[in-house]
């Protein structure tokens, strides 16, 4: 076992009763059967065969705070705090550091939806049936997050329903002390429910800070749901985040997680496709600079025929910046009739920056449509000399590429506003100009 992972079970052992003596009851069941798995787990090295980029036992190495007593650490409300898209009407949810807070539009946002906290939920009985049932203990960082998880956000969408207005969660660290937020999400959709959420992370101050994020996704039958991620922390930020979704027969989940400023990053994302006639859809996109780290790990387990997945990361790097891209699709014994397809296309505008990427099918069956892609190269000379020609300045000529570049991705978004402010944001990132919406006042 890593000397990181050991002080968080020394810390949980010495804690026990006041971790579990505020977290609902599902939660305390996982814990012991998590403990058993961080006392076996081995945090993957960066470097190894396995092509690990992020050096996960470094990142869980500093002596964090873990708020176990859940006292109000943040220094803002959501009367004042603002994180809002113009032209688009959200239902809008908070977590400070790991302190859930609704907002004076929380339970609008359609027949029957409900977002709750862990310990408040009336739908406890979703809670006990779908906690834990798609996330994997054999993941450390899942298996951590399960261990010292007290609370958490349940997205629940009953049999048949819809939201009028997409869901906002908006994860914000605020605190006067180096802190770990042990967050965990879980979203429900019964069969032909749909829903669009937006998940956006904001830091306040200089602080360290450890994002420790666990997110279930469960889709029935038919169900519908469109999960967008948006980082836009600072460099003092760690995030390790984890997204697990099971899909069901016929139903279409789209994801794409977005990182526009951070510090050190490293998300997994895991689908199990275990119905028929499933749509998938994975995006993904980085814009780093300066020393900041990305990395994507990507798992799609085609565990049902007649279903179509389709995925695509993309990075622009810059000065001494780091990115890494581990993708597998997976396509099991007996599913013909797959159409898959796994794309990552990068771009490193310095000679200082890194890129590493490893795309990967494994297919055990025949009848299938499956392909993968991998690119690394720099911005179009030929590009960029033809527009100086015309008038547009070098500078101006790059930002335009890089934009052209990501412009695939953007466009998977299938909320019209949000697509357009994600355009304009990443003009703002590529221009080097302060990114924070008009509305938003976390940094002023």
């Amino acid at each position: 076992m890593n000397n990181a992972l050991k002080q968080y079970i020394e810390l949980h052992d010495e804690h026990r009763d006041a971790i579990e003596r505020l977290a609902p009851a599902p939660l305390n069941a996982m814990r012991k059967k998590a403990r058993q798995a961080l006392e076996a787990a081995v945090l993957p090295r960066k470097g190894s065969d396995d092509y690990e980029a992020t050096d996960l036992n470094a990142a869980l190495a500093p002596d964090y705070g873990v708020n176990i007593n859940h006292v109000d650490l943040s220094r803002e409300s959501t009367t004042k705090f603002r994180c809002e898209v113009p032209n688009l009407s959200t239902c809008l949810y908070y977590v400070f550091n790991d302190t859930f807070r609704p907002s004076s539009t929380a339970g609008k946002s359609g027949d029957n939806a409900s977002v709750e906290s862990f310990q408040t939920t009336k739908h406890r009985e979703v809670l006990e049936k779908y906690y834990g049932s798609a996330a994997s203990l054999s993941n450390p960082c899942t298996a951590l997050n399960t261990l010292l998880a007290q609370d958490g956000v349940l997205i629940y969408i009953p049999k048949g329903s819809h939201t009028t207005r997409p869901i906002q969660l908006i994860n914000v660290f605020d605190a006067n002390a180096r802190l770990m937020a042990v967050r965990r999400v879980l979203i429900v959709l019964e069969d032909d429910a749909s829903a669009q959420v937006l998940v956006c992370d904001h830091t306040k101050g200089d602080q360290q800070y450890l994002s420790l994020e666990t997110v279930e996704v469960i889709a029935g039958r038919n169900a519908h749901l469109d999960y967008y991620h948006m980082e836009e922390s600072d460099m003092h930020t760690t995030r390790l985040s984890q997204l697990w979704v099971r899909q069901q027969e016929g139903s279409n989940v789209l994801i794409d997680g977005i990182t526009l400023t951070n510090g050190y990053t490293r998300n997994d994302y895991r689908i199990d496709v275990d119905g028929e006639h499933c749509h998938t859809q994975l995006l993904g996109m980085a814009i780093a600079s300066g020393e900041q780290h990305v990395d994507n790990h990507t798992l799609i387990n085609h565990n049902a025929p007649r279903c179509q997945s389709n995925e695509m990361f993309k990075y622009v790097l810059n000065d001494n910046s780091v990115g890494a891209f581990a993708g597998k699709i997976l396509v099991k014994p007996g599913c013909p009739k797959i159409d898959a397809y796994q794309g990552n296309r990068n771009i490193v505008a310095s000679p200082t920056a890194r890129m590493h990427t490893k795309p990967q099918l494994e297919i055990y069956t025949d009848d299938v449509k499956c392909s993968h892609g991998s690119t690394i190269g720099q911005l179009d000379q030929e590009a960029l000399f033809y527009m100086q020609t015309r008038g547009i300045s070098l500078p101006v000529a790059q930002k335009l590429l890089m934009q052209a570049f990501m412009s695939d991705v953007i466009d998977g978004v299938r909320l019209d506003t949000l697509r357009d402010r994600l355009r304009h944001l990443v003009e703002m990132r590529l221009s080097g100009d302060a990114m924070n919406c008009e509305t938003c006042e976390l940094k002023k």
